[in-house]
């Protein structure tokens, strides 16, 4: 694989995405220290050691009372035998103990793999047999379900066990009357010498000193998405995880002690634990927990509780902004207003529609952002403190860039680098993004043919391939058409599904849809659309279709369309295309009945 040559990450800043939408107080030029996350808590805890730096379960946690936390948990762990290179995985929601497990285990130079708790255990085995925990750190509530099932496959040799409820002292009486009456889930941990978690808290902090190389030290492994194929674990290391935090902090205008960060994403998922977990960390904020996303209106009713002057962070998929766009109590909570000012929607694009809505509802700010697992994963967005395009992924974080190049052969070089003498702007130029910066990912775990394919060098530099299918506007600015790997080819031509998806949007009785495509005994491939209308539409399929025909052109319309009553969402909000492929009849029929776990 080749060796980035880049230290520095210095962008020419003549590049043309710097000259039109730069936000001013952000820096076009960084030089990044090589520190760890660690390093970073040391010192904000010495400067705002007594503020607050989350809020869960009705309970707040300071940054000294987080910083012990996480000395004792780290101490514990090592007495338990945890060594640097040790992996430990956390299944585990959004909690105290989720954060305080990330970085007492990082500090001890162990790699840290959140698990998505809603996972089955089947899909929890793949994972555990991929990254090979030495501990597993879970939730009481799910282990008998969720884990014991599976548990003797896996490398695990010891279990920590947890109540979601442990250490959040604030529930106070809430806390003893919510088990008496079974209100606070519980469950039993049968794994043999299981250990509590606040059991191991019981002790005074002695941490070893542990020698990081943070630019080849794993901090964590993060599963990609697994749109294409069995999910793998992309390689973070403790200069990725800080970089791409530190990148956040700029693009959220520097520090800021009294800004809030919505934690309703779960942590396990790349997006949150860098823009939330810890950019927060990085900015000096303060973090607002859900264990799971809570009904709109208890978040509503949260952020007016807790807002402070300076607002709130708050990213995510375009459902949780969708969601506050559309609710209709909005009046009732005034305290809300305005102070929704930092909103980035990914993990998918941003209808203009929706963030106009949300604008009205909330006198707040959302831009659209993009980014994945093998880059941290963020890699743009949106000018938050100015006038932001529209239609578009944003700009590149500081001190990263990007270039689009062929689709099939990089060695072609590039298409457009953003440079003032490129002329390949424009639709006409599309190709593949790719992306060069320190929030790159070392690897994938135990994958060499995978990484290769990834990576490309190009004049010194490291660029990852994304995957991603666009074209680069004269302004610096990007748009993607859609994934490489889900082109839909109808007889000849490339239909795009995510362009299908919006054109279809368009009427005005549409709620939701989603294209992929479908095999066809004459044509190889044909699109099939499942569309999800707006409450009460009295709209017929056969309007649908004449409206299609009337506004679509011949190749990108949908062969076979259903209507269904939800489009499937992974946690974050996602849009499942290939779970609806693969369970739609014609499909199945061709390439079999699809896995026990992706059956709807």
């Amino acid at each position: 694989m080749p060796v980035n040559k880049d230290d520095t990450y210095q962008i020419d800043e003549k590049k043309v995405w710097f000259q039109k939408w730069w936000p001013e107080n952000v820096p076009k030029t960084v030089q990044f220290e090589e520190k760890s996350l660690n390093d970073i808590l040391d010192e904000k805890v010495k400067i705002y050691q007594d503020k607050h730096l989350m809020w869960f379960l009705d309970t707040w946690v300071s940054y000294s009372e987080f910083h012990e936390y996480v000395l004792k948990f780290a101490t514990a762990l090592y007495k338990l035998g945890v060594r640097k290179g040790d992996v430990v995985a956390l299944h585990l929601p959004n909690s105290i103990q989720y954060v305080v497990s990330y970085y007492a285990v990082i500090r001890i130079g162990a790699i840290v793999s959140g698990i998505n708790p809603t996972y089955k255990p089947i899909e929890i085995l793949h994972q555990l047999q991929a990254i090979k925990p030495k501990v597993l750190i879970a939730l009481d509530y799910l282990y008998k379900d969720n884990i014991k099932p599976i548990i003797n496959k896996s490398s695990v040799e010891k279990v920590i066990y947890t109540n979601i409820a442990d250490l959040a002292h604030g529930l106070g009486i809430k806390r003893i009357l919510g088990k008496i009456f079974k209100k606070i889930p519980t469950g039993k941990v049968d794994f043999p010498g299981a250990f509590k978690f606040i059991d191991l808290m019981q002790i005074e902090p002695n941490v070893p000193k542990v020698d990081l190389d943070v630019k080849l030290d794993p901090a964590t492994y993060i599963m990609t998405g697994g749109t294409t194929g069995l999910p793998k674990a992309a390689i973070l290391t403790h200069f990725n995880t800080y970089a791409n935090a530190y990148q956040s902090k700029l693009w959220l205008g520097g520090e800021e002690p009294e800004l809030g960060n919505i934690g309703v994403m779960p942590f396990f998922h790349s997006f949150a634990h860098t823009v939330v977990m810890n950019a927060t960390i990085v900015f000096g904020g303060w973090m607002l927990i859900f264990p799971k996303p809570p009904p709109t209106e208890e978040i509503v009713e949260s952020i007016e509780k807790l807002a402070t002057n300076r607002g709130f962070a708050y990213v995510g998929a375009e459902l949780l902004f969708k969601r506050l766009a559309e609710f209709k109590k909005m009046h009732k909570y005034p305290g809300i207003m305005g102070k929704l000012i930092l909103c980035i929607s990914g993990a998918g694009p941003l209808h203009e529609s929706v963030r106009d809505a949300f604008v009205r509802n909330t006198n707040g700010n959302l831009v659209e952002g993009y980014g994945l697992t093998e880059a941290s994963p963020v890699v743009c967005a949106g000018n938050l403190f100015g006038e932001s395009p529209v239609g578009v992924i944003g700009l590149p974080y500081p001190g990263m860039e990007w270039g689009i190049w062929p689709i099939d052969d990089f060695n072609k070089g590039p298409i457009c680098l953003g440079d003032p003498e490129d002329t390949n702007y424009g639709e006409e130029h599309i190709g593949e993004l790719c992306i060069h910066g320190p929030q790159v990912m070392l690897e994938y775990l135990n994958q060499p043919e995978e990484t290769s394919s990834v990576f490309r060098e190009y004049k010194g530099k490291l660029w990852l391939l994304t995957g991603d299918i666009g074209f680069m506007n004269k302004d610096g600015t990007v748009v993607l058409k859609d994934r490489k790997k889900e082109l839909i080819k109808v007889k000849g031509y490339s239909v795009f599904p995510k362009e299908v998806e919006e054109l279809i949007m368009a009427h005005p009785e549409i709620s939701e849809v989603a294209i992929t495509g479908i095999p066809h005994e004459s044509f190889g491939e044909v699109i099939k659309a499942w569309i999800k209308l707006i409450p009460r539409s009295k709209i017929t399929l056969d309007e649908i279709k004449d409206w299609i025909n009337e506004n679509i052109t011949h190749f990108k319309r949908p062969y076979y369309i259903d209507i269904i009553d939800d489009i499937p969402k992974n946690l974050i909000g996602k849009v499942q295309r290939r779970i609806l492929q693969i369970n739609d009849p014609i499909y199945r029929e061709k390439y079999g009945e699809p896995q026990e776990q992706d059956k709807i």
